[in-house]
């Protein structure tokens, strides 16, 4: 038997080792949390944004990976193997009991841990937005959502019922149920509560990210104005959701034209992110140059 003669180029980089392990342990230790995510929890109106967030934060980390190869290796191994130490802890403690927000917040956790451990503190920074862009798709506990989400339907609803009262349609207001003409409207958590609130923020941070300003005091600027645009976009699918009804009727206010607001809801929340934007470019230096 002759022996075969050793080419470096036929054997898979040995560097690669540690990631493809690393690789194989998420998905055995996590393919069972985004099984039951989808399965149960993603599949409700509410937490439909889950898989939309997981895949936008998979691209970015993808996007993000050669710069966390390029990066030179210091591996923090105190810090990465108390942040791992912490996310199992984590993983353990939601997964026995149930704990959604402990169980899949783990995997962030988990992530940056084994980058610190494997490359340290420089190639953690490339990865530092889309580690953080996974905070969305993790669910809120109960308790928050609900205490949460009733101010802001009534909130929402109460601004709703001003601006359509202005334009001087019918409607009258009990809580978070709107009666415009002979119809009424429950302003429900998916029309205007937090988990809207929460993929229009994260939807606007994404912007941030892609657009990268070098000015620092407008990307602060333009996140703090986050809050209120997305709230504004919720009142906007409020106040189409009555005119719809009121005009066409409760079948169409219930029908294809109420997914069709959602769209809308998000297209406003967009648009008015994007004109928030130019306008401080033009705002801002004037600001500077008066200083």
């Amino acid at each position: 038997m002759s022996a075969v003669p050793s080419d470096p180029q036929a054997w898979p980089d040995a560097s690669r080792a540690p990631w493809l392990i690393l690789g194989a342990g998420l998905a055995l230790l996590y393919g069972p949390t985004l099984a039951g995510l989808f399965t149960d929890v993603w599949s409700d109106e509410r937490q439909a944004h889950g898989p939309i967030v997981l895949a936008v934060a998979a691209w970015l980390l993808v996007r993000r990976w050669p710069e966390v190869l390029a990066a030179p290796a210091r591996p923090r191994t105190g810090l990465g193997t108390a942040g791992l130490a912490t996310g199992l802890l984590l993983y353990v403690l939601g997964r026995s009991q149930a704990i959604l927000v402990a169980e899949v917040g783990s995997l962030i956790v988990v992530l940056a841990a084994c980058v610190l451990l494997l490359r340290g503190t420089a190639a953690l920074r490339p990865w530092a937005f889309g580690l953080f862009f996974l905070v969305f798709m993790v669910p809120l506990p109960g308790v928050v959502v609900d205490s949460l989400t009733q101010p802001m339907k009534l909130a929402a609803s109460n601004v709703a019922e001003q601006l359509l009262y202005a334009a001087g349609y019918p409607i009258a207001r009990t809580g978070v149920v709107l009666q415009i003409g002979q119809y009424r409207l429950l302003v429900a958590d998916a029309c205007a509560g937090l988990h809207t609130l929460f993929v229009l923020e994260a939807m606007g941070l994404l912007y941030l990210n892609l657009v990268r300003h070098p000015s620092t005091l407008r990307k602060v600027v333009l996140a703090a104005l986050i809050v209120p645009i997305s709230f504004f976009a919720n009142v906007l699918r409020v106040v189409v959701l009555c005119l719809v009804t009121y005009h066409l009727g409760d079948a169409a206010g219930q029908g294809f034209l109420h997914g069709l607001a959602g769209l809308l809801l998000f297209l406003a929340a967009l648009l008015l992110t994007m004109a928030c934007d130019g306008l401080l470019r033009l705002l801002l230096p004037r600001a500077r140059s008066a200083a």
